[in-house]
């Protein structure tokens, strides 16, 4: 028997679930408006919009370091970084891969976060993949 402690969302099991609820419903208010067919670019732009309607600070294509023991090995850049707590990774592919999963996984280890979302915007009904590290 299942009990709300069990499906409540906490800080504890979902950091950031109010914020990631946000970014949530801009991207699906995104991929209502738009549909899919369009290049990430335009989706990332349209997302942006939405966040920063909703007073959200973005950051868009950041710049981040990638350690390697003591060093630094070389660069990356995020699609998104919301309230400097939030990982997003937009994309417009078939499905997701797990080098996709992965990938984010990699951003959020490299960058000390515990929160990311994958969104797909080329499917008919948005796809959307919370990870947590």
């Amino acid at each position: 028997m299942k009990t709300t402690e069990d499906t409540e969302y906490t800080e504890d099991k979902y950091p950031h679930s109010e914020l990631t609820d946000k970014i949530i419903k801009c991207a699906i208010d995104v991929h209502k408006t738009l549909g899919p067919g369009f290049l990430e670019s335009i989706y990332e732009n349209a997302l942006i919009y939405e966040l920063r309607q909703q007073g959200l600070k973005v950051e868009e294509q950041k710049l981040v370091s990638i350690p390697y023991k003591e060093v630094i090995v070389g660069e990356h850049r995020l699609n998104l970084l919301v309230e400097d707590s939030v990982i997003v990774e937009n994309k417009t592919v078939k499905q997701f891969d797990e080098i996709h999963q992965a990938q984010i996984l990699s951003y959020l280890k490299a960058t000390d976060k515990r929160i990311g979302l994958l969104i797909n915007f080329a499917k008919t009904k948005i796809e959307i993949k919370r990870m947590i590290l």
